[in-house]
């Protein structure tokens, strides 16, 4: 019987830590998950992954230094970035410092398992628009109107046309750090 993948995932939402762990579980990886660099450090003292799933934005910390130290820790290891906070500086600095992928939320199982195994650059990739959810869309939207009101949840309800309580209901859910 072959080994199961060893596959670290480094994410800050437990929630989201746990769906992902579940899915990967499924699909014959043995998960572990960590929180930020630090519980970084002690996996690798004990551990070493062939995947790494790196979440850019952690609540003490970023991301890249996680990936840093998993590239340093096995230069061969397959690291994806995976970020609600796409742009192109961060996803030029994560490739620089040892990520083979980076992928823009809401990304799921399927696209974070298609990454692993898409290691060189594809030329013939098409240029053009993400397709977006609707619910992405409608969270852009709110935090675009949040940043030109200077984040007062009253005008931005106003401004949307929704209920103050329905706005401070989707902020909840979807925490602006």
């Amino acid at each position: 019987m072959t080994a199961k993948p060893l596959l670290l995932i480094v994410e800050d939402d437990d929630a989201f830590a746990r769906t992902l762990l579940r899915s990967f579980e499924r699909r014959a990886y043995e998960v572990i998950i960590a929180s930020g660099p630090a519980e970084v450090d002690l996996v690798l003292q004990s551990r070493t992954p062939e995947y790494a799933v790196v979440d850019l934005k952690l609540v003490n910390a970023s991301g890249l230094t996680c990936v840093e130290t998993l590239h340093a820790h096995r230069d061969d290891m397959i690291i994806i970035v995976l970020t609600g906070y796409a742009s192109i500086v961060t996803a030029v600095q994560a490739i620089k410092l040892g990520a083979s992928s980076y992928l823009a939320k809401p990304a799921n199982t399927d696209d974070i398992e298609r990454a692993f195994g898409r290691l060189g650059g594809d030329a013939q990739v098409p240029i053009g628009e993400r397709q977006t959810s609707i619910k992405t869309i409608e969270w852009e939207r709110i935090n675009e109107v949040l940043a030109e009101t200077g984040f007062n949840v009253s005008e931005t309800a106003r401004r949307l046309g929704m209920h103050r309580r329905t706005l401070a209901r989707k902020l909840e859910k979807r925490r602006i750090v």
